[in-house]
């Protein structure tokens, strides 16, 4: 077997499935949203989370996300939430990531230079993203990262957030 560039017993970032969302519909919920979310399925996904308290519904509605497919479902005041929106967080701030302006729906976002397909589904009692989490974070040029390895749709460029470099990715 080839050794691979990643460390013994370190969680492959490569196993978090991302695409390229677009919400085609955005309501308040709670203290929260509930989004209807297009990611090249047949169907949209139902995304509820607790971006109302700092992201309105006109600065979501009909943008396109970068979003994490392969979470285990959530159950959310009764509503089942099947994905998570990525975000750069301060703070005092928070910013949707935004996929690269010719990203369509669906599109595979990727990390440059780290190779691997990503699972079915991640197996909660893993906490596969709470051990990658820490390491995503924005560059001084808001370009989204982990471990330095920019997020990309290939071919078509980076994910960036508007404003927020060198913060967290939520």
């Amino acid at each position: 077997d080839e050794p691979t560039s990643q460390d013994a017993g370190q969680v492959e970032v490569s196993r978090l499935d991302l695409r390229v969302g677009c919400v085609i519909t955005a309501l308040q919920y709670y203290h929260g949203l509930y989004l209807q979310v297009d990611v090249g399925e047949a169907a949209p996904r139902t995304v509820v989370n607790q971006l109302g308290q700092h992201i309105s519904v006109a600065q979501i509605q009909n943008h396109k996300v970068v979003m994490l497919c392969n979470l285990k479902q959530e159950v959310m005041k009764d509503v089942v939430s099947n994905g998570i929106i990525l975000c750069a967080t301060s703070p005092d701030k928070v910013e949707i990531l935004e996929p690269p302006p010719e990203a369509s729906p669906g599109d595979r976002v990727t990390f440059q230079t780290i190779t691997g397909e990503p699972d079915a589904e991640l197996n909660p009692a893993e906490k596969i993203w709470e051990q990658i989490q820490p390491d995503l974070q924005t560059d001084a040029q808001c370009v989204a990262t982990y471990k330095g390895a920019a997020l990309e749709v290939v071919g078509k460029g980076v994910c960036k957030a508007q404003t927020l470099s060198n913060s967290e990715i939520k």
